[in-house]
């Protein structure tokens, strides 16, 4: 039997690199995939490739809410339960630092990392560990963590796609790689919050991937192609999405929380 038969799962940014790797990894293996991305046209190829019957679009910008709650909604209406395995992996690269990348395009680092991982995270960790009360005033005592009854025979993953940038200095994307680790200190808090409830929130950080990713951020193609060259061979989305599956497919009680995967011969970041 599959390790992920009879899961529903929700993945973002699942138009092309990572995210689509992801989604169709998940798929083969048996889970039931809600995929989304802002282009919609490629998402729809998706579905038709692993089948309308496993799959199922919801296109938008996932830092929106209404389409992070239509994701969750869609996953439980589609397939008949919540989505048990969240994957948040949208994101958008900017080449350079503080100093001397493009401003214009700060705002979006941002907004695409940082600001839809964190309201992912909150709307997936509600459905599955339970709503809890926005801080006001004094801090409250924390109520005691009871995972739902059912956590060893059903698995409740949030795996978040950081990056080796994120807890490296980078020389070539550390605006982004600062957006990458507020993206990591999230992930951990959460984790340490909804572990006690049964629910594994999981950061991979991957080094070097080959795909669009690095075209989209601005890199200069000759320069950073020969970075690339020098490190060959780099990783495909498929060696990261084999690595996510490894970490879902383990039995409830056992957590598989941070993983760095580089390329054999990449030094750095």
């Amino acid at each position: 039997m599959s390790t992920h038969e009879g899961r529903v799962a929700v993945v973002t940014g699942a138009s092309a690199g990572i995210g689509r790797a992801v989604a169709v990894a998940l798929a083969r293996d048996g889970a039931r995939v809600i995929v989304n991305a802002r282009r919609a046209e490629l998402l729809d190829h998706l579905v038709r490739e692993i089948g309308p019957d496993r799959a199922a679009a919801v296109p938008g910008d996932a830092a929106d809410d209404a389409v992070v709650k239509r994701m969750l909604d869609t996953a439980r209406d589609r397939f008949g339960r919540e989505a048990d395995l969240v994957v948040v992996n949208a994101g958008r690269g900017l080449r350079g630092s503080v100093y001397d990348s493009d401003p214009a395009r700060w705002e979006d680092v941002i907004r695409v990392n940082l600001l839809s991982a964190a309201r992912l995270l909150r709307a997936a960790a509600e459905r599955m560990a339970g709503p809890v009360e926005v801080v006001k005033g004094p801090p409250k005592p924390p109520a005691p963590s009871v995972p739902p009854e059912d956590w060893i025979r059903r698995p409740r993953d949030i795996v978040v796609l950081g990056s080796t940038v994120g807890r490296h200095v980078s020389p070539f994307s550390s605006f982004y790689g600062a957006a990458k680790a507020g993206v990591h200190m999230m992930t951990e808090s959460l984790r340490r919050l909804i572990g006690p409830k049964g629910v594994r929130v999981t950061l991979v950080e991957p080094g070097i991937v080959a795909s669009e990713f690095q075209d989209a951020a601005g890199y200069d193609r000759e320069s950073f192609g020969r970075f690339m060259d020098s490190i060959a061979p780099v990783l495909t989305p498929e060696e990261v999405a084999r690595t996510i599956l490894f970490i879902t497919g383990q039995p409830s009680h056992v957590h598989v929380n941070n993983v760095m995967v580089r390329p054999t011969r990449q030094e750095y970041p």
